[in-house]
Formats: structure tokens, C-alpha cells, sequence
């Protein structure tokens, strides 16, 4: 079944890597949500933290899944805190995807990141603990794997 997926990831420093994500996506036929080029995102940024609210908050309708790309720095940015908030209200199946070992545009890798689900208790309905699983882009094969992953977090949300 196809899904639409939010791409939740730190603009600034990771799009590349992303993009390298999203292609992959994108050249399997799946319809995707949430990504933005570079003057789309710098435009809604100007306009403050609501309007970048407000925007997330349109690109999540639809969607069933939030896949997190996974960088250096991720963990520690505001919009990708509120992106996994509000993906775990709307009740979205929700993964990781660690992006650092994918070679940006100068061939170069990055660090590890901190994964930004630690930073949140989510609980499920009947009062369980919930967590959400990781995987590695390139040591995982992300390439021939990204749509059983998606699948198997929106299974896990009953979507």
C-alpha cells in the first residue's frame, strides 16, 4: 500500500543527505510528503516559529508515517522536537533513519547523532511505554528497505 510519509530532518545541515533519502523514495513510484527545497523552508522561516508550525502542521495532513533522518545534529533542533510531537498526537507510526554515514555533496560521512526519541515519553493508549525502532540508511540497506519500513510503523500505529 502506498504511504504518505513526512520527512522529518535538521534542514540546514543534512539536505543533501536527505535528499539522497527522499530520491530513493521518490524513484520507487511512492508518493512523499514534508520536504522542502531551500527557498521554500528560508521563506517560512523568516515568518517565525508559527508559521513554520502552521506549515508542519499542513504537511502532516495525510500522512502516516513520520520517518526522522537521523543526523549529527538532529536531536537538538526545536522544528524536529515539535515535527515528532506532533506526528505522535496525530498518531502516526513514527522511525528513525540514521543518515551520517550517507556522503554529502564534498564525499565526506558525518558523526553519529544522538537519536531525538530519547528525548520524549510517548505512552500508548492502554499506558505502555512506546518506542519507535532505528535503522542505519547505508548499513542497513535504507535503499532496498525504506518501504517495509514505513510499512511496518504504520502497521504498528494501526494506520
Amino acid at each position: 500500500m502506498a504511504r504518505r510519509v513526512f520527512f522529518s530532518f535538521h534542514h540546514a545541515r543534512d539536505v543533501w543527505r536527505a535528499s539522497q533519502v527522499r530520491n530513493s523514495w521518490v524513484t520507487k513510484d511512492r508518493e512523499d510528503a514534508g520536504f522542502w527545497d531551500a527557498a521554500a523552508w528560508e521563506e517560512v522561516k523568516r515568518k517565525g516559529d508559527a508559521a513554520v508550525h502552521k506549515w508542519i502542521d499542513d504537511q502532516l495532513v495525510g500522512t502516516s508515517v513520520t520517518a526522522v533522518l537521523i543526523g549529527a545534529q538532529t536531536s537538538q533542533r526545536d522544528h524536529v522536537k515539535y515535527e515528532i510531537s506532533e506526528s505522535h498526537k496525530r498518531g502516526n507510526g513514527m522511525l528513525g533513519i540514521y543518515i551520517h554515514n550517507i556522503k554529502d555533496s564534498s564525499g565526506s560521512v558525518d558523526y553519529k547523532g544522538n537519536n531525538p526519541f530519547d528525548s520524549f515519553t510517548f505512552k500508548d493508549s492502554q499506558g505502555s511505554i512506546m518506542t519507535y525502532p532505528t535503522y542505519d540508511w547505508v548499513n542497513d540497506s535504507g535503499r532496498d528497505n525504506l518501504g517495509s519500513w514505513v510499512e511496518a510503523a504504520a502497521k504498528r500505529a494501526g494506520r
